[in-house]
């Protein structure tokens, strides 16, 4: 039997849809709440899968640093690649701002395409050493919406 730990994660974030027939075509973004599902085989001698602090620290706070206050944007998202190219910065700094705000990334940065993501690539390498495996990545949009991906 294996016993489960969720943790979750609030970030605030931004992206568009590529090819999207509605309003998230647009630029836009959203408050997520990102829920974390780790498994483990077996309790600690305290009696825990594992503490939540190491969710915390490996998980969450990878979210924190990558993607909190970001924009997520598709690599092949032309209408992205022309407003970078013909932005007009007024300063070395504007630039790396404007470079700080955006995580590009090589997937259309749907809600079910983060939670894969965030489940088959972050989860694997932020816990690894841990013998505790993240199962499932739920991500809820809005408070009506959510999508969940396991593995």
């Amino acid at each position: 039997m294996k016993t489960k730990v969720i943790r979750y994660h609030d970030i605030c974030a931004g992206h568009r849809v590529v090819g999207h027939e509605g309003k998230c075509r647009h630029l836009h973004g959203h408050n997520y709440r990102v829920h974390f599902h780790c498994e483990g085989e077996k309790l600690d001698n305290v009696g825990r899968v594992i503490d939540f602090s190491v969710v915390k620290s490996r998980l969450c706070m990878w979210l924190e640093e990558q993607w909190d206050h970001k924009f997520i944007v598709w690599e092949n998202d032309q209408l992205m690649i022309d407003m970078m190219s013909s932005a007009s910065l007024n300063s070395d700094q504007d630039a790396k701002d404007l470079l700080d705000s955006l995580v590009w990334v090589d997937f259309n940065p749907t809600a079910e395409n983060l939670a894969q993501y965030l489940t088959d690539v972050v989860g694997p390498a932020q816990m690894k050493g841990t013998g505790i495996v993240l199962t499932k990545v739920t991500i809820e949009e809005t408070r009506k919406c959510s999508v969940s991906h396991e593995i």
